[in-house]
């Protein structure tokens, strides 16, 4: 991948983070604590906030990890053709799924700093 393409996919990867924040907030938190979510699912089940949204994160881990192991099968199949863009796997599906997967470790990342003062 040449410079350029790298930059505009990680111009586009950081707006789709942002704007799925975003809307995802709004349905999560609440107006005092963008974490809520996190905290009261962990209080619920006697864990840390940390261990809840790991919980949560579990499923979108899970499914990247399946994208993968898809991946690596279609192209056992046909020689390693690496190019030949397996038919289980959108462009759109593709995006969502890392979107996913970098929230969950950015609002990780928040929890973690919150508990230890570091924000």
């Amino acid at each position: 991948m040449k410079h350029q393409e790298f930059e505009e996919l990680l111009n586009a990867t950081i707006k789709r983070v942002r704007d799925t924040l975003a809307v995802k907030n709004t349905e999560y938190a609440t107006d005092s604590d963008k974490l809520y979510n996190f905290k009261r699912s962990g209080e619920r089940r006697r864990k840390t906030p940390e261990e809840a949204l790991m919980g949560m994160a579990e499923k979108h881990f899970t499914s990247i990890e399946d994208i993968v192991g898809k991946i690596e099968a279609a192209n056992q199949k046909r020689g390693l053709q690496f190019t030949i863009r397996p038919p289980f796997l959108t462009r759109k599906k593709l995006d969502e799924k890392i979107t996913d997967g970098i929230n969950y470790l950015i609002l990780l990342e928040a929890l973690i700093k919150e508990r230890y003062g570091w924000i």
